[in-house]
């Protein structure tokens, strides 16, 4: 599981925000914070893997967590995807220079947040996957590189899909280590086996899911969905 810490000084977001993380499967929430000194002691006591970061906070920034954090040479420091209503692009850009992994602007909701984080998490996959070769290709290189972005998802009609929606369940599949059915790849990401169902056939059409068929002793064939790219 990854530990995940949320630090936002709003305890209703906060919460959100935490009842959007345990639907994630993989991630479970360890803790709350509401101040820059919360979040450096949670993370000393705690040891999270993530921190969902927010930049306003009381004492000062979360861009300060970071900071001291970076200058923090014992142990383990987390990473932090940052959750913020800030849009300027200077903070994106010393959140960046200071090692944050994502920058996620509110308002959102549980499908946006979903995306990043099965990103993060597949990300962790390749990284504990490579952990035991003493060295690596390009294509190895490139690959991490990738799983720390959202895919890139079709362009939709204007009603009848949700552009996040779309990429979570793509995101899944993508993550996934083999083809799911419907009814999996709705259990991972907490939408009805319907709506599964509806955006992994679009899904399909647009060629970025190939459908597979599993035939059982009876009964009609299992359809099953896997990533193509």
């Amino acid at each position: 599981m990854i530990r995940t810490l949320v630090v936002d000084d709003d305890f209703r977001v906060s919460g959100i925000h935490c009842d959007y993380v345990s639907r994630v499967r993989g991630f479970e929430v360890v803790g709350q914070a509401a101040t820059v000194a919360e979040a450096l002691a949670a993370v000393r006591d705690l040891h999270p893997d993530l921190l969902l970061l927010d930049i306003f906070l009381p004492d000062g920034s979360g861009l300060d967590v970071l900071r001291r954090l970076s200058g923090d040479e014992g142990g383990n420091r987390p990473d932090a995807i940052m959750i913020t209503a800030d849009r300027d692009i200077t903070s994106v850009r010393i959140a960046m220079k200071l090692g944050a992994v994502g920058y996620l602007v509110k308002p959102f909701g549980a499908p946006d947040l979903a995306e990043r984080l099965t990103a993060y998490r597949e990300l962790q996959h390749r990284m504990d996957a490579l952990g035991t070769v003493p060295e690596t290709d390009q294509a190895d290189v490139d690959a991490l590189f990738s799983a720390a972005r959202p895919p890139a998802v079709p362009r939709v009609p204007a009603k009848g899909h949700s552009a996040p929606t779309l990429a979570l369940l793509h995101q899944t599949l993508r993550g996934a280590h083999d083809a799911l059915s419907a009814a999996e790849a709705a259990e991972r990401t907490g939408v009805s086996r319907a709506t599964a169902q509806r955006y992994l056939s679009y899904l399909v059409k647009e060629g970025m899911v190939r459908l597979e068929l599993r035939y059982g002793a009876t009964g009609r064939p299992e359809h099953l969905y896997r990533i193509t790219h």
